[in-house]
C-alpha cells in the first residue's frame, strides 16, 4: 500500500513482524519524475521550427493559340540548315524554343482551325507541354481558320483558372473564316477581362484566295488588348517575334515562405520509455540482491545447524 505509514497513524496500530514497508529510494524518485515530465512534454506536442524556406511560384499564365488551318502546310519556310519545311513545322520548332525559355511560367496550348480546343491546359510542367506541342499535326481541327473562337476559349480558361497575369500569343497565317464570334469583338471582350494578346502573322501578305492574310484585323486585335503584332515571313523573323515577346513579358514570381516544422513528441515518449525500463531494471536488481542475501543467510543458518 503506497500510504502504509499514514494508515498506521490513523489506525494507531503497529505493523506485525510479517509486514513489509516499501520505500522508494532517490534513484526511483528521479526516474518517476523524469517519466512524468516526459509524458507531459509529449502531450504538449513540442515542435522544432526550421529555417525559413523561400519558394518561387510563377505569377503569369501564357496561353499559346496555334493555327492548324490548311494554309499551314505551305512549304515556304527554311530551317537552320536551309531545308524547306511547312509553316507548322517551323512554328512548332520556334515555339518549343520559346517554351524552354519560359520554364517558370504556366503554359497552355490551344489549337484552332474549323474550331478551337485545348491541347494542353495551364501547367508548370514544361516537358509535358513540349510533348503535347510535338504531337500536333495538320488536320487535327479541320482546315479553316477560327482565331476569334480561339480568343474566346482562352478568355474562358483564364477565368476558370482565376489567372492574374494573362497573356495570349496567337499565331496564324490566314484571315478568320469560321469563328462564331468575330475577332474584333473577341478582342474587346478580352480587353475587359485583362487579357493581353500578341498576334504573330506568319506567311506572305500578298497571298490571295482562301489562304489570304488579314493583317489589319490582327493589328486591331493587338491594339485593343494593348499587345503587339508581329509579321514573320521567314524563320529568322519568327524567332525575333518570340524573342521580343520574351523580353516584353518578363517572368514574374510570387515568393512563398514557410518554415518546416518537425514534431518532437516521439523523443519525449522515448525518454519516458527509457526511464520506465531503467526503473524496472533497478527494481529487478534490488529484488535480486535481496534474494541473494536471503539465500546467503539461509545457507549460513543451515551450516551452523549442521555444525
Amino acid at each position: 500500500m503506497p500510504f502504509f505509514q499514514r494508515l498506521i497513524k490513523v489506525s494507531e496500530q503497529q505493523p506485525s513482524k510479517g509486514s513489509t514497508t516499501l520505500v522508494r529510494n532517490k534513484v526511483q524518485w528521479v526516474l518517476v519524475v523524469i517519466s512524468y515530465l516526459s509524458l507531459v512534454a509529449a502531450i504538449a506536442k513540442p515542435m522544432w521550427v526550421g529555417e525559413p524556406i523561400e519558394q518561387k511560384k510563377s505569377a503569369r499564365e501564357i496561353m499559346v493559340a496555334l493555327d492548324l488551318s490548311g494554309s499551314m502546310s505551305e512549304q515556304d519556310f527554311t530551317d537552320k540548315q536551309g531545308i524547306k519545311h511547312d509553316r507548322l513545322t517551323i512554328a512548332k520548332q520556334v515555339l518549343a524554343e520559346f517554351g524552354q525559355r519560359r520554364e517558370h511560367d504556366r503554359l497552355g496550348l490551344i489549337l484552332f482551325a474549323d474550331a478551337a480546343y485545348v491541347q494542353a491546359p495551364f501547367t508548370e510542367d514544361t516537358h509535358t507541354w513540349l510533348e503535347l506541342l510535338s504531337d500536333v499535326e495538320l488536320g487535327y481541327a479541320g482546315f479553316q481558320t477560327a482565331f476569334g473562337d480561339a480568343i474566346g476559349l482562352s478568355i474562358a480558361i483564364f477565368e476558370q483558372e482565376q489567372s492574374k497575369q494573362r497573356v495570349l500569343i496567337l499565331l496564324t497565317d490566314g484571315d478568320d473564316t469560321s469563328s462564331k464570334i468575330p475577332p474584333i469583338k473577341a478582342a474587346e471582350i478580352a480587353a475587359k477581362y485583362g487579357v493581353k494578346i500578341y498576334t504573330i502573322a506568319i506567311g506572305d501578305p500578298t497571298t490571295k484566295g482562301r489562304y489570304k492574310m488579314d493583317l489589319p484585323t490582327l493589328q486591331s486585335v493587338s491594339d485593343i488588348t494593348k499587345g503587339r503584332m508581329f509579321h514573320a515571313m521567314n524563320r529568322a523573323e519568327l524567332e525575333q517575334a518570340y524573342e521580343a515577346i520574351n523580353n516584353l513579358e518578363q517572368q514574374q514570381f510570387e515568393l512563398l515562405t514557410h518554415r518546416p516544422k518537425h514534431s518532437l513528441h516521439h523523443w519525449a515518449y522515448a525518454i519516458c520509455l527509457i526511464a520506465n525500463l531503467m526503473a524496472a531494471i533497478f527494481v529487478c536488481l534490488m529484488k535480486w540482491q535481496q534474494q541473494t542475501r536471503i539465500n546467503t543467510l539461509v545457507r549460513r543458518t543451515q551450516e551452523l545447524s549442521n555444525e
